[in-house]
């Protein structure tokens, strides 16, 4: 494929997204503020440093809880696409806050010492043998270079670089990282590093997390789209599919197809893989008339499955047609930016 394919250009929604994602990040920060100073008291309250320091930390692990639990709830509600869209958004966002976090916890608390900062962080008042009295912030310190990571390599670059299998494993590591989060807010509490997150926080997170993934996955197994080929098929309730958006269905046990339905409730059917990284497009949107892959915005033509010009890119399609009032599909895919017409199976009689 081109390496000139660039990921979706800003626009509006995109401007809008970004800016009333910022607000929420600087009024969560200011709150967490406000509530770390109200619930300790008075003599005990930390300087303001301090108190925008567990800001910047909780804000983030908030944050963090949000971009993990977007990939399960955009399966369980197409409601929350908006969201799977615009993750990069908020992985970005993240990040910029972590390392904020981390770079003042280090000069805050091991950068007037005798020693060097990363030095005195792994080796200041602490230990590694009681769980009262662990040294929690190297925790923080690996998760950060993971984040790190996996920021320097999100350009497409690295992607042809390193190949998308490869790619993937690499960012797959913010689960890893995310265990380290973990961990680091979980022993900081057990050291009165208290901040306006209850202690049982990382728990919660794990909790919603965790238990989303599960659910989404048991959903997905027990969906009803699960066909075998060879012949047309059915594609049952097709008006449940919302307008720019899609379901996936599983055909021969390996093979999933992506049915849209856009603004005009014309239905297509195309592969469910992106050609950029194997993104999911079935769990993507239609923006602007095009399908979007949720994972980096790479975007496919309804009507023939190709990227619009100038870009080459091209994903398999799939014709349908109505057959005795019904919409039906068949599993034989089409080559790759085969055009085939739309279908609209709901016409307005009145």
């Amino acid at each position: 494929m081109s390496h000139g394919f660039t990921t979706v250009q800003w626009n509006k929604n995109k401007k809008v997204y970004d800016g009333l994602l910022w607000a929420g990040i600087l009024l969560a920060i200011i709150a967490n503020v406000a509530i770390s100073a109200s619930v300790v008291p008075t003599a005990s309250v930390p300087s303001m440093e301090i108190l925008v320091l567990r800001a910047l930390g909780d804000t983030g692990f908030l944050l963090l809880t949000l971009i993990l639990s977007t990939g399960p709830l955009a399966r369980l509600n197409e409601r929350f696409l908006p969201l799977l869209y615009n993750r990069r958004h908020m992985g970005v966002s993240f990040f910029v806050i972590a390392s904020a976090h981390g770079l003042f916890a280090l000069m805050w608390y091991h950068g007037f010492g005798p020693v060097d900062p990363l030095t005195s962080l792994f080796t200041s008042q602490g230990s590694f043998e009681s769980l009262s009295e662990y040294r929690f912030q190297p925790l923080g310190f690996f998760a950060l270079l993971i984040f790190f990571l996996m920021a320097a390599t999100s350009h497409d670059y690295w992607n042809a670089v390193l190949g998308p299998g490869v790619w993937k494993a690499l960012h797959m590591l913010v689960y890893v990282a995310y265990g380290l989060v973990l961990m680091h807010m979980s022993l900081g509490a057990l050291q009165s590093t208290h901040s306006a997150l209850p202690d049982w926080a990382p728990f919660a997170s794990l909790a919603v997390v965790g238990g989303l993934h599960l659910v989404s996955l048991v959903w997905q197994q027990n969906q009803p789209d699960k066909l075998s080929g060879g012949e047309w098929i059915e594609i049952e309730n097709p008006s449940a599919i919302p307008q720019n958006g899609a379901r996936v269905i599983e055909v021969g046990g390996d093979e999933r197809i992506a049915i849209f339905r856009n603004e005009n409730d014309e239905y297509g059917a195309i592969s469910n893989v992106c050609r950029h990284q194997a993104g999911p497009l079935g769990e993507g949107c239609m923006v602007e008339g095009l399908v979007t892959c949720p994972w980096h915005g790479f975007q496919y033509q309804l009507s023939d499955g190709a990227s619009p010009p100038p870009f080459e890119e091209k994903v398999a399609t799939y014709q349908m047609k109505l057959l005795d009032g019904k919409l039906v599909l068949n599993p034989d895919p089409l080559p790759p930016g085969t055009a085939r017409p739309l279908v609209k199976p709901f016409v307005n009689k009145e």
